[in-house]
Parts: structure tokens; sequence; C-alpha cells
């Protein structure tokens, strides 16, 4: 580094100061040292690979320091992945069905190397995919078009992660979930489906018509034989009624005439022929006190006749 010194009129190499030797210094380490460290964030996993070769150890998320001359760390994503592509599914009587598809999936982390070995980076296109198209081919050629488009596609989900997994687990691939999220039916099969579907819900809208009327006559009958048995207790009620009133009226009759009976008995009993005699003489002594005209017929001993005139 050239500089003019002061004081001096001819120029001269001045030696450079220590301070300013520093940053160049740490500028050229950082330059040196950066080409050798990876970070590995916290969905990823590390794979290295020394000398061309891929090692078998998985690293860890974290920084990584690694020879830039000799080494080099792949970083695969360890977390969920979704896959989506539009695809042409067949169906069992040979229509095509236009699907909207999602692949989730994620890589065994402790398997990275073995994936690095045997697929490489660009594992999505060269082992998922194609796999994926197999096994939906196969699953869904088994299914009816309009299968797809009803309860049964959970069916259909699980039959080709299932496919899918008998391939890909053992390489390193977990496959969480297939899901057909929308189904496109050829037009002339959505018109019959949805023919098919209204002429059922005309069916199943009678049907319920006449269970409805089968449910209101029941009804009408329960009702029916209700006011009978309401009507026939009433009567019994009545009858009953009736029986007691007049067992009641028997029983007062019979108690009356066997009180007159026993009253006449007891007054039988005690008139006497003196009791009479004397009544006779009462009566003789209040008819002679009347001023009535009359006339007595007695022969003294009995009871008097008598000819009451005004």
């Amino acid at each position: 580094m050239l500089s003019m010194c002061s004081r001096r009129k001819t120029p001269r190499i001045c030696p450079p100061r220590p301070r300013r030797l520093a940053p160049l210094l740490a500028g050229l380490g950082l330059m040196l040292v950066a080409p050798g460290c990876a970070r590995v964030l916290q969905d990823e996993v590390g794979v290295r690979r020394k000398f061309g070769k891929v090692q078998d150890k998985t690293l860890q998320p974290g920084l990584r320091w690694f020879n830039p001359f000799s080494s080099r760390i792949f970083k695969l994503k360890a977390r969920t992945v979704n896959i989506e592509l539009e695809l042409g599914l067949p169906s069992k009587e040979g229509l095509t069905v236009q699907s909207d598809i999602s692949i989730l999936y994620r890589i065994d982390a402790s398997s990275a190397p073995q994936i690095m070995k045997a697929v490489g980076l660009d594992y999505e296109d060269e082992v998922i995919l194609p796999v994926f198209r197999s096994a939906s081919a196969d699953v869904c050629a088994q299914f009816f078009a309009k299968d797809m488009h009803s309860a049964s596609r959970a069916k259909i989900e699980h039959s080709i992660q299932e496919r899918m997994m008998e391939v890909l687990e053992e390489r390193g691939f977990v496959i969480e979930a297939v899901l057909l999220k929308s189904i496109s039916l050829p037009a002339g099969l959505s018109r019959a489906i949805e023919n098919k579907l209204e002429a059922e819900q005309v069916a199943q809208r009678m049907e319920f018509e006449l269970q409805r009327e089968d449910a209101e006559a029941q009804r009408r009958v329960i009702a029916a034989e209700a006011d009978r048995k309401t009507q026939v207790i009433a009567a019994e009620a009545n009858r009953e009624s009736q029986v007691i009133r007049a067992e009641g009226d028997k029983n007062g009759t019979v108690l009356r005439a066997q009180g007159t009976a026993e009253a006449n008995q007891l007054i039988e009993e005690s008139v006497t022929p003196t009791i009479l005699k004397y009544r006779a003489i009462e009566a003789f002594g209040d008819l002679s006190r009347s001023n009535n005209s009359k006339v007595i017929i007695t022969d003294g001993e009995t009871i008097p006749l008598l000819d009451l005139k005004p």
C-alpha cells in the first residue's frame, strides 16, 4: 500500500497498521469458512456426501461444518409435504374421471441416507408420482365412476394409500393420506346420476307419504278403539249406578216396610181393651161438650160409631 508520509517530499512505502489488518483478516477468514458451514432447519434432515460417497449417518437440525473441498451436505424435508395434481382416473366401465388429488407424504428421517443413495433429491418425480399413478389406476379400475362420487370415495382413497405403502414404505417414505378433492364425471353420466337421484328422492317422498298415511290410519283406529272403550266403560258405570240405586230403593222400601210392621206390632201389642174403654170414655166426654149435633151408637162397652152432623 502506497501512501505519502507527512513532512517528506519523496514517496515511500509505509507499513500497514495493525488495526487496519483486523477487518481484512476477519473477512478473509469468513470467506474461507462460510462455504464449509451448512444450516439444517428443524423440519429438515441432512445427509453428508464425502468424496462422492453418501455417508450413512443422518444429520439432525443445527449448524453443520464440513470441508467444502471434499464434502457436501444435502438437506431433505422431514415434514409432511403436499403434492397436488390433476389426473384422469379410469373407472370400471371404461370412463375417465377427472379429479384434483392431494398426496400427503413425508420421508422417514432415519432413511434419508438410503433415499439419497437409491433415488436422489428428485424422489417426487422419480418414485412417488409414478407409484401413485400405477396404484390409482389399479384401484379405480375396480370401481364404477359413480362410486368415486359417493360414499365409496373414502374406500378408494384408503386402497390407493395402502397400495402405495406396499412399494414405498421399504424405500423410506410414509404416505399419510391420498385425498380425492373433487370429481368431475362425464356429462352424460352426471345427468344419469342426477336423474337417478331425483327418482330415488321422489320414491322416498312417496314412501314417506305412505308411511304418514299409514300412521294416520293407525292413529284413527286407536282413537276409535279408545272412544269405544270409553263408551263401554261409561255404559257399564251407568248400569252399575242404576243397579246400585235400585238396590238402594229396594233396601229403603224393605226397611220402611219393616219399620211400619214393627210399629204396628208395637201399637197392637200396646192397645188393650181397658185402654180402648178409657179412650171411649174420653171421646164421650169430648163429644158431650161439643155444640154440634151428633148421633152416637154404642152398647156402652165397645167403641162408639159416630154420625157427626153440622
